[in-house]
This record gives structure tokens, C-alpha cells and sequence, in this order.
């Protein structure tokens, strides 16, 4: 998958922007197509809101049972992990779910991902 961004907006924050792979990654959570346009609507949210959250509660409770790393590997970047890639969509998730019945959440790409 190429450095494509994919640009959530929402009706009541503003805009996240994400590569298309961990955009796919999240979608794919919560039953989504990595497809060049889509849309969250109101009844969608907070479902979505709770397979992210439980998502990242899993990720959590493996990192936790991770034995510690030793002294070298210590000195290496940690990567970025899915509850710091999904926490911008869970928050727009969150905050646009309780704005109503004319709240939405669209996003765009270049293509399909």
C-alpha cells in the first residue's frame, strides 16, 4: 500500500488525517471497507465507537503480558501502537455520537485502499 491519507471529517470536530493502511486497519475493526468514500451515520457510531475500544483493550492486555525487554532493546523507537493510531477516530467517534441525529462522519481518499 502506497503513502496514501485518508481524511476523516466530522460533522461536529475537525478533520484526522491517516495513511491508508492504518485507516484500513481501523475500518476493518469496525466491519468497514477501505473504500475511496464512506460514511459513518448515527447508528453506526457508537457500535463502531465499542469494537475500537474493545480493540484496544485487547491490544493493551497483550502488550501488557509481553515479557520485559532487555537493555538493547530498549534503546530502539517503540512503534506506535493501535490504541495511539485509534485514539483520534475513537474521540471523533465519541464526541460527534452524542451531537445527534444529523451528525455524521465521512471520509475520502485518493482510490480505494
Amino acid at each position: 500500500m502506497d503513502a496514501m491519507i485518508v481524511t476523516f471529517v466530522s460533522s461536529e470536530t475537525g478533520e484526522v488525517l491517516m495513511y491508508a493502511e492504518t485507516a484500513k486497519t481501523l475500518l476493518d475493526i469496525v466491519g468497514k471497507a477501505g473504500s475511496a468514500r464512506g460514511v459513518f451515520t448515527p447508528p453506526e457510531m457508537l457500535p463502531a465507537l465499542a469494537k475500537l475500544q474493545a480493540a484496544v483493550a485487547e491490544a493493551r492486555r497483550q502488550a501488557a503480558a509481553q515479557p520485559d525487554d532487555d537493555e538493547e532493546d530498549r534503546s530502539k523507537p517503540l512503534p506506535v501502537s493501535l490504541p495511539q493510531r485509534a485514539w483520534p477516530l475513537i474521540d471523533m467517534l465519541e464526541r460527534t455520537a452524542k451531537a445527534g441525529p444529523d451528525a455524521h462522519i465521512t471520509w475520502t481518499a485518493a482510490a480505494d485502499f
